[in-house]
């Protein structure tokens, strides 16, 4: 099956599913999507083993389809880009120490304490795992998914700082904990014997400083070029060469890739660069077609996580490791995140629960997927795999439909506010 067919099927069949949850499902655009092929994919597998011939061709599509490289090379800068741009940047500027804080501590700390209590746990399980495997699941499934976030906070009508600390802290953890997961996948694969300190630092800041730097000069080419026309078809090209071109450029570079473009977003959805750049008119369409990229992408996204089900190894002993696995990832997110909090509490108006609501708030989603999706098998693949889908679908589909609730619960009445809108202020 050639590559338009694949891509055909996926943003059909993602139309389809839009569709349905919009008219009759009627649950935030992420949720229902992946509700619905979580569903559909349940009933096919129903069929196949009654009749393996019903599944085999679209099991035989999933298999070609490479989940990991699709989201991480194809699809995750455009995702990215269209969440930091329309993120509230002063505000961004008012909260960008516990946001940072967050983004780089709270993934340390998580990793390790998800890392060490899993080995345990599955140990306690029978299922006989590497400490450097559990700390490779530990990096995967610390940072907060942007994609899975940005989707359901629109609706769930939460404060403004606190939405932007949650926002925030998922576009950089993003970008810091795919950094994690690549250092500590090296250490697993040349062994800790052959690998140095000083290689791991340089690693870390190589990615992480590179990225934010490459960053800063496509927000200020993309910038000066807009600023230079008027013509709002040009300057959408503009922006997605700007995504498409950095995100190449960085890959090559061996810098972060999800923080160049997030730092990006952020330059070219300030208010200043917005109106020293932009005609009413460019605003309006860069809006609408970044808007338009995001709903497409985060279709066939939480279809193709839906889809996937079909061709994962379950085994008992897995899922209920992934069971476990829930409460011990929450608790370890809250802990990273009460320390920073602490810190900061001093200096910063928080809203009540900040922590706790933040710890539901925090959803797991593609990108955990995509990278449990590169271990191999020496690495204990398969049980760390379907322990990511566990904790995905919880987060995605019990987290994110609560979340709203449980903020406005925990906050007071006081400081709840309308759901906000597609509006980039």
């Amino acid at each position: 099956m050639n590559l338009f067919t694949i891509i055909t099927i996926l943003v059909v069949v993602s139309a389809a599913f839009s569709y349905i949850n919009q008219r009759f499902v009627k649950l935030p655009y992420t949720i229902g999507a992946m509700v619905i092929t979580i569903i559909m994919s349940l009933i096919l597998t129903i069929s196949g083993w009654i009749s393996p011939n019903l599944t085999n061709p679209l099991k035989d599509l999933i298999t070609q389809i490479d989940f990991s490289t699709v989201l991480m090379e194809i699809m995750l800068s455009f995702l990215l880009f269209a969440g930091a741009l329309h993120t509230n940047f002063d505000q961004l500027k008012v909260q960008r120490g516990p946001i940072l804080a967050f983004a780089t501590f709270g993934v340390f700390l998580s990793t390790l304490l998800i890392g060490g209590a899993m080995f345990y746990i599955l140990k306690g399980i029978g299922l006989d795992v590497a400490f450097i495997h559990c700390l490779l699941f530990g990096a995967l499934i610390s940072p907060t998914d942007p994609i899975a976030v940005l989707g359901i906070l629109k609706k769930a009508g939460v404060p403004k700082k606190l939405e932007t600390k949650i926002v925030g802290e998922s576009l950089f953890n993003d970008g810091v904990g795919v950094v994690v997961f690549l250092t500590i996948y090296q250490i697993a694969q040349k062994g800790l014997d052959n690998i140095t300190v000083s290689e791991i630092g340089l690693l870390l800041v190589e990615e992480v400083i590179g990225g934010i730097l490459l960053g800063l000069v496509l927000g200020y080419i993309a910038y000066k070029l807009m600023k230079s026309i008027d013509d709002y078809s040009v300057e959408v090209l503009i922006t997605l060469a700007i995504v498409m071109g950095g995100y190449l450029l960085a890959q090559q570079l061996h810098f972060s890739g999800p923080l160049a473009v997030v730092v990006a977003g952020l330059i070219v959805g300030h208010d200043t660069v917005r109106d020293t750049s932009m005609s009413e008119m460019t605003e309006l369409y860069i809006d609408k077609f970044w808007e338009t990229w995001d709903g497409l992408l985060n279709g066939i996204l939480f279809v193709l996580i839906g889809l996937e089900i079909l061709i994962l190894p379950f085994e008992k002993p897995y899922i209920i490791a992934g069971l476990i696995a829930i409460p011990v990832i929450l608790l370890a997110r809250f802990i990273s995140l009460s320390i920073p909090i602490k810190f900061f509490k001093k200096k910063l108006d928080f809203v009540p629960n900040t922590g706790t609501i933040m710890t539901w708030g925090g959803l797991r989603g593609g990108i955990s997927i995509a990278l449990a999706l590169t271990l191999t098998q020496s690495m204990d693949r398969d049980p760390f795999l379907i322990i990511t889908y566990v904790v995905v679908i919880f987060s995605i589909i019990v987290q994110g439909m609560s979340i709203g609730k449980v903020a406005n619960h925990m906050i007071g009445k006081d400081y709840v506010r309308e759901p906000i809108s597609n509006d980039h202020h």
